[in-house]
């Protein structure tokens, strides 16, 4: 299949152009696509479609193209699918020895899912989550349904057939917004829940860990509105998750950076979590997995030299945690956030601990922008405006290279059509390097394998999608 660089493709302005470039390709009907010419779309018509959805100028026609993509992606075998009854059997301990990965992607998202699924077919791996947290929704400039096209259509794009997980990652209440409308922050939560899930986001992990007030005497107290928040959340995920699907939801006990987390609080959360949600409604389907602390910090600790701090996991009380969760809840195991940053022999340890989930996102921004083929142009442009418009995140105690590492992860979306338009050269060097590094971390977690056991327990889900009326 030829290759096209990034300034071949076309943005389609119209629903005329658009149904014009889909005649022949695709037979659009009102509530499915079939594919007509499988190896034009692939080539080219993929391309378009999700740079549409990406940069296009009319709202309408890149809403059309959301909708078509995952109409392609599902005539293509490509589908959005919940990991609930995967997590369901590992939490049975029917299944484990493995931890699944969950990668956020915050720049090139479409280059990066396919790197991801190109290692992950090469390797016979089956679960791999695909995420962005409510921060990175916000400072890369891509919501949820932009974030699920990319996605989707990097599963049609390299010829991958199967689930595709993807994730709402910390789905966070802000403590001290919720302090001073504690509905306006709730709310602003529920929103994006109903719009990631309406994008094709099965998986959200609700935090309102954020929430946990250590100055209250029990530790039932410290944990109240946490569990509070987290079962009214997940009530309102079951009102609205589609039928035929249960949407594998995550809580969380312990703020990443903050102190571990103990067996005890696990309980308390747990318990509490679990009682709120049967007054909620009989029957409702709790979370699969519980996110904790053992001693990471997002994105690492830069030091002066811009380099990061080796970090020490407690991986005693991951295990112990993982083992709690499984045996009295039922749940899949402990999820570990803030991992990306870590020395490439501490991930065998996940696994071998019993982990269910780890999460990886700054470590991936690292290679990107140190790598040898990142334009030093665009480096420096990026870098320029940071200096310019966070200049008031610098620490007195920051040197340059402490405040570029904190903050160039919000040079990402201002730059989204420069990183998207990389030299293809360029680009498929730092593919590549993404691309080895995901095969090795796929191993290191011991899922590569997995394929064969992960079409046991997650079959496809026909999802009502109506094709836009204008082409159908």
């Amino acid at each position: 299949m030829k290759e096209r660089t990034v300034f071949d493709v076309v943005i389609y302005e119209t629903a005329g152009q658009l149904k014009e470039a889909t005649a022949g390709i695709l037979k659009i009907n009102r509530d499915h696509v079939e594919i007509l010419d499988e190896s034009k779309l692939r080539s080219s018509l993929i391309d378009d479609l999700v740079h549409t959805v990406v940069f296009g100028p009319d709202s309408g026609v890149r809403s059309a193209c959301c909708r078509l993509i995952r109409q392609v992606g599902a005539a293509a075998g490509a589908y959005s699918a919940s990991i609930q009854p995967f997590y369901e059997a590992m939490g049975r301990k029917e299944i484990g020895g493995f931890t699944v990965p969950a990668i956020n992607i915050r720049t090139l998202t479409y280059d990066t899912a396919q790197a991801i699924l190109r290692a992950a077919m090469r390797g016979g791996v089956g679960p791999v989550i695909f995420e962005i947290a409510r921060s990175e929704i916000d400072y890369t400039l891509q919501r949820p349904a932009e974030y699920a096209s990319a996605v989707i259509a990097a599963a049609v794009k390299v010829g991958y057939k199967g689930p595709l997980f993807i994730q709402g990652d910390h789905f966070q209440l802000n403590a001290k917004r919720f302090a001073q409308d504690s509905e306006k922050e709730t709310k602003a939560v529920k929103d994006l829940i109903w719009e990631a899930l309406d994008a094709g986001f099965y998986n959200i992990d609700i935090d309102s860990s954020t929430l946990v007030d250590l100055s209250q005497p029990t530790i039932k107290d410290q944990q109240r509105l946490n569990f509070t928040l987290a079962a009214e959340l997940t009530t309102m995920i079951r009102d609205l998750e589609p039928e035929g699907i249960t949407v594998s939801v995550g809580g969380e006990i312990g703020e990443v950076g903050g102190k571990n987390s103990t067996v005890e609080e696990l309980r308390a959360f747990m318990d509490g979590y679990l009682e709120e949600l049967e007054k909620n409604g009989e029957d409702l389907k709790g979370i699969s997995k519980i996110s904790v602390q053992t001693g990471t910090t997002h994105g690492g600790v830069p030091l002066p030299d811009g380099t990061v701090a080796k970090v020490k996991i407690d991986f005693d009380t991951l295990e112990k945690l993982s083992e709690v969760a499984r045996v009295e809840y039922g749940l899949s195991g402990a999820v570990q956030h803030g991992a990306s940053t870590l020395p490439n022999e501490a991930f065998d340890q996940f696994p071998a601990r019993g982990t269910a989930e780890v999460h990886l996102a700054t470590g991936f921004q690292n290679m990107i922008y140190e790598s040898k083929a990142f334009p030093p142009e665009l480096q420096e442009k990026i870098y320029r405006l940071l200096k310019e418009k966070h200049a008031d995140e610098k620490k007195a105690s920051d040197t340059e290279e402490q405040f570029i590492y904190k903050t160039r992860k919000k040079g990402l979306g201002p730059f989204k059509k420069e990183l998207w338009q990389l030299p293809q050269d360029r680009m498929q060097t730092i593919m590549g390097e993404l691309e080895g590094q995901f095969a090795f971390l796929f191993t290191k977690l011991n899922v590569n394998g997995t394929n064969e056991l992960l079409k046991k327990y997650v079959t496809p889900v026909d999802v009502p999608l109506e094709s836009p009326a204008e082409l159908a």
